[in-house]
C-alpha cells in the first residue's frame, strides 16, 4: 500500500517523497509547538528574587537562593476557562508604571492577592488583609508561602491600603521586601494576564507542580 502522498503525487520519485513527507512532518510539528506555545501553555524563565523561595532565581544576582533559575510552564487556556483566584501564580502584562517605578517592565510573574473590588491592607507587621467588594469587614489573608523574616523585611508598605478597581487584579511577590509589585504600580487589567504557573520543568532537582 502506498503512503499518502504517493497516492496523492503517483508520479514523484520516490526520494522526492520521501524528502517532501520529511518536510511536512517537521513543518507539521512546529505549528503544533507554535500553537501550543500561543494557546495552551508557555515556557518562562525567574528573572529575579521576588518569589523567594517559592520560585527561585539564580546566584549571583540579588537574593537569589539556587544556581539555576527555575523555569516554569503557564496555562495560558486555563485563564479562558475560569476565572483568576486567589493565591495563583500568575505571568501577566505589567502596566506601563512599572517600568518607571521598578526599572523594568513586560511580563511579570507574581501572586494573585486582590480581587477585583477589594481593598487590600498591610498591617504593621507585613501581614495581609482583605475586605471583600461590597464588604464592611476586613479579614487576615492566610499565607504559608510567605517566610516569617521575609515578612518583617517589608516595612516600606506597613500601614498602607490599596483599592483594587473592578476588572482588575493585585499582585505582590512573595519575597515581599525584594519584590516591585501591585503595591508600587497599581493593579493589573483582566485583559494583561497571561497564564497561571503550574508546573516547574528545570532545573531537575525542581521538577514538580506548583
Amino acid at each position: 500500500m502506498r503512503d499518502p502522498l504517493g497516492r496523492l503525487f503517483p508520479n514523484l520519485p520516490r526520494p522526492v517523497r520521501v524528502a517532501l513527507d520529511w518536510f511536512l512532518t517537521i513543518a507539521g510539528a512546529i505549528v503544533i509547538v507554535l500553537a501550543l506555545k500561543a494557546f495552551v501553555v508557555n515556557p518562562y524563565r525567574i528573572p529575579s528574587s521576588s518569589m523567594e523561595p517559592t520560585l527561585h532565581c539564580a546566584r549571583p544576582a540579588p537574593g537569589c537562593e539556587a544556581g539555576f533559575s527555575d523555569r516554569v510552564l503557564a496555562c495560558r487556556i486555563c485563564l479562558d476557562v475560569s476565572s483568576p483566584h486567589r493565591g495563583q501564580i500568575i505571568v501577566f502584562n505589567t502596566p506601563p508604571l512599572a517600568l518607571v517605578k521598578c526599572g523594568a517592565g513586560g511580563t511579570f510573574v507574581k501572586r494573585l492577592i486582590g480581587l477585583p473590588g477589594e481593598t487590600v491592607k498591610e498591617d504593621n507587621q507585613g501581614y495581609i488583609w482583605i475586605e471583600p467588594f461590597r464588604g464592611t469587614t476586613f479579614y487576615k489573608l492566610k499565607e504559608p508561602y510567605v517566610q516569617a523574616e521575609r515578612r518583617l523585611a517589608d516595612t516600606s508598605h506597613y500601614g498602607k491600603s490599596w483599592q483594587v478597581p473592578l476588572g482588575d487584579y493585585f499582585f505582590m511577590g512573595d519575597n515581599r521586601a525584594q519584590s516591585c509589585d501591585s503595591r508600587e504600580w497599581g493593579s493589573v487589567p483582566r485583559k494583561n494576564l497571561i497564564g497561571t504557573v503550574f508546573f516547574t520543568y528545570w532545573p531537575p532537582n525542581r521538577i514538580g507542580f506548583r
